[in-house]
Parts: structure tokens; C-alpha cells; sequence
């Protein structure tokens, strides 16, 4: 053990683990696809840093974008005062994002940018004299993060926070959605959904879900169809929709944002992880007019919400030159040709006698296997091939860089097999 990770286990909690994290890697430096660890392995990346560094490590055009307004001003109180690089981001997103929406609110991470967008849906209903509406409608298989709002509207039986289900607030949760991407879909399938939205239609505040990829709650690709249903019930409900594009936003689905498949512009918009490039924490929430107008005509007419580093210059600026990379077009080619590799190299996986289901779709690609892995044997032997691969509970998963070349996007699919060979059935 080295004194690195002998130190951290004295001294650092880390995510999703007890205090002293077991195993634990130390990395000395990344560039590009690779990160290389403390005792001189490299490892491809096939993570990108929990999906956001999509241009890969230390590109230069986002560091000479830091690097020149680190010497301008590195930080500056958003409350009062502005900056070129926030307002340049945010109307560069509502450019971007699917047409409709009107105001951008800059948070820090992907979790507060949803509470907030939950905030304003309940703050849209307060405004109009509308208390009752509080509640929230998703669908079982969704993750949206770690706060107390956010952990209210994950999975609650099968997510990572049904221990504090008794303190969290009870939200209404429809079936997941069983029609799969690429489906036709057929009434059934949203039968569930259209019931629980007519029985709660009186209390109901919002619609939250992930468009067509489920994150963390269970790496699950849905149909586009349902969710262009859904846009639709809520439109005839006049219920604002909450389209949370955390992990999907920015190309990682195969569209630059998922709701693209659909062809629907939501109430509201969430955004982080790949909107600096993974290089800086920034999150941002897309509202549309009638959720700006509405609030902003009644008492106390303001969003009470203001994070201490929000609109962070720096952050905007690596948030910019990312937004720059993306501009250029070469990530839907890039993104299309890893999906295809994808395909063709994980369909292996499907003969392994413990894997129940691989899918893929954009730079995403997931082998779901029948029983949870043992992260502390599986982990190490990913390290061992060369590869950095975070599996969770029954998810083998990958979500590489864009610019991961053809032989490194083997390297990874080669890992999963080989390790799944070994250790799963």
C-alpha cells in the first residue's frame, strides 16, 4: 500500500463508500483518454471521469480558456454584478438547448440544478395561489442525485437512497418505462403513467424524468415515443415538465441533447457533468417563458436560491471553449462511430452465462449482468487489464471519452469480457 492511499484512508471519506475506501487507486496525472496511476500504470479511461470529460483530459483549447481568465478573474459574487463568459454561456445554451426556453439559472453541480428546477415548478405553482400542487410524478429506474429533493424522486426501491425513505419526501412513481429505444410504442405502455397522472392531477407540480437514458437507476434506454407521450400529457395537464439531461446532455446519447429524439422542448432543462468538458463543476436550469413569467409576476417574484459560487468565471470559461469543441461538429461522427463499435464488440458479452442484457446507444454502452458484481475483486482486475471501469450493483457500463480512439474503445470492450469471463455467472 502507498503512503498516498495509506493517508487518504486515514482521513478522506469518499463517494458511495464507508470511511475507509477499499480499493482505492492513486492517480498522478491524466491527459487525454488515460490516467496514470501513482506507481506508472496507465489506464484508458473508460469512464470519462463519471461521464463528463467528453473531449478527454487537459484539452488545450479548455486549459488556455482557464488559464487566460484565471489571470482576468478567477471568481467574482454573482448577486449584483455579471461577466462576459456567464452571459456569453447562457445564451449559447438557450441557442443550443431544444427551442423554447428563455432564462438560464448557474449552479454548481448536477443535484442542485435539479433542486432548483424543482423549486421553481413548486414556486410556479405557489404564484398562483396553488399551495396543493407540491407533489412530484416520475418513473421507477431514475436517478437525479445525492440532495434531499433530488433523492425524493430516484428509484425508490431498487436507487442508492431507499435507507432514508422515511425521511424523504413521498413522490408519485409510475412503472418504468418497458418500451425500449427504437420500439413501437403501444397503449399499454403508458397506461401506468396516464392513471397515476389523472389520480394525483389535483396535487401534482411537475413531471421529472432522465429523456430516453436512465443514469444511474439502471443504465436503461427507453423509447423516444414514450417520452413524446408524456410531453404530450403534460401539455394537456398544463403540467410543467422537468427533463433532467445531466448524464445525457451534450452529445453522450447520440443527439446533442436527448430530448432531440423526441422532437419536445420541456419547461424545464437540466444541465452539468459534460458542460465544462468535465474540467470545472458547473450546472445550469433551462426555464421556459411561462415558468419565468409566472413567478416573476407574483410576490416574492424572485427565485430565493443563490449558490455562493454561482456563475463562477472560470467554470463559465471552460464551460465556453467546451461549448467551442462541441461547435465543431466532430463529436456526432466520433460519438456514431463508438456506438457502432460498441455494438459490434460488447455483443459477445451476450454469450456469457451471467449476463442478462447488453445495450447500447451513443458512447454508451452496458452489459447487465443477473447478480451484483464484487466491486473489490472486480475493480482490481479491471485496473489489471488496463482499464478504468466503475461498474455499480448488476451494471457493467462504459461512457469513454469522444475522442477515444478505435484501439483504446477495443482495449475497454476486450476488459469487459475478459473480466466478465472470469467473474460474473
Amino acid at each position: 500500500m502507498s503512503d498516498l492511499i495509506r493517508r487518504d484512508q486515514r482521513s478522506v471519506w469518499h463517494p458511495y463508500a464507508p470511511p475507509s475506501a477499499s480499493p482505492l487507486f492513486g492517480v498522478d496525472s491524466a491527459d487525454g483518454v488515460r490516467l496514470r496511476l501513482e506507481d506508472g500504470r496507465e489506464l484508458i479511461d473508460g469512464m470519462s471521469s463519471w461521464w463528463a470529460c467528453i473531449h478527454g483530459y487537459r484539452h488545450p483549447h479548455i486549459m488556455q480558456a482557464v488559464e487566460a481568465q484565471l489571470a482576468r478573474m478567477p471568481h467574482v459574487m454573482f448577486g449584483g454584478l455579471t461577466h462576459e463568459p456567464a452571459v456569453q454561456l447562457c445564451e449559447r445554451l438557450l441557442a443550443l438547448a431544444p427551442q423554447g426556453l428563455e432564462r438560464v439559472f448557474l449552479s454548481d453541480s448536477g443535484s442542485v440544478a435539479v433542486e432548483v428546477a424543482i423549486k421553481l415548478a413548486l414556486q410556479y405553482w405557489l404564484a398562483q395561489g396553488r399551495p396543493e400542487r407540491h407533489r412530484l410524478l416520475t418513473v421507477r429506474g431514475g436517478y437525479h442525485g445525492d440532495t434531499f429533493a433530488t433523492m425524493a424522486v430516484c428509484d425508490p426501491v431498487n436507487g442508492m437512497h431507499d435507507f432514508f425513505r422515511g425521511a424523504l419526501t413521498e413522490q408519485v412513481f409510475a412503472e418504468r418505462p418497458a418500451c425500449r429505444f427504437g420500439a413501437h410504442l403501444e397503449p399499454h405502455h403508458t397506461a401506468d403513467l396516464e392513471s397515476k397522472l389523472d389520480a394525483h392531477r389535483e396535487e401534482l407540480a411537475a413531471v421529472i424524468v432522465e429523456p430516453i437514458v436512465q443514469g444511474a437507476g439502471g443504465m436503461w434506454f427507453y423509447s423516444a415515443d414514450y417520452l413524446a407521450r408524456l410531453h404530450a400529457l403534460c401539455e394537456s395537464q398544463g403540467l410543467p415538465l422537468i427533463l433532467d439531461e445531466i448524464a445525457t446532455g451534450f452529445g453522450r446519447s447520440g443527439r446533442l441533447f436527448a430530448a432531440e429524439y423526441a422532437g419536445v422542448t420541456p419547461d424545464l432543462l437540466c444541465v452539468g457533468k459534460a458542460l465544462t468538458g468535465g474540467t470545472m463543476t458547473l450546472a445550469a436550469t433551462l426555464a421556459s417563458p411561462r415558468i419565468c413569467q409566472t413567478i416573476g409576476a407574483a410576490e416574492p417574484g424572485a427565485l430565493m436560491h443563490g449558490p455562493t459560487f454561482m456563475g463562477n468565471p472560470l467554470a463559465c470559461a471552460a464551460a465556453n471553449a467546451s461549448l467551442d469543441l462541441l461547435e465543431q461538429g466532430q463529436w456526432s461522427a466520433r460519438v456514431k462511430a463508438i456506438e457502432q463499435q460498441l455494438q459490434g464488440e460488447l455483443a459477445a458479452c451476450e454469450r456469457l452465462p451471467g449476463v442478462a442484457d447488453v445495450r447500447v446507444l451513443g458512447a454508451i454502452g452496458v452489459v447487465e449482468l443477473r447478480e451484483p458484481v464484487d466491486m473489490k475483486v472486480v475493480q482490481p482486475a479491471f485496473v489489471e487489464q488496463g482499464v478504468w471501469i466503475r461498474p455499480f450493483g448488476r451494471l457493467v457500463y462504459t461512457m469513454p471519452p469522444f475522442v477515444t480512439e478505435p484501439a483504446d474503445v477495443s482495449k475497454i470492450t476486450s476488459a469487459i469480457h475478459a473480466v466478465l469471463s472470469e467473474h460474473a455467472g
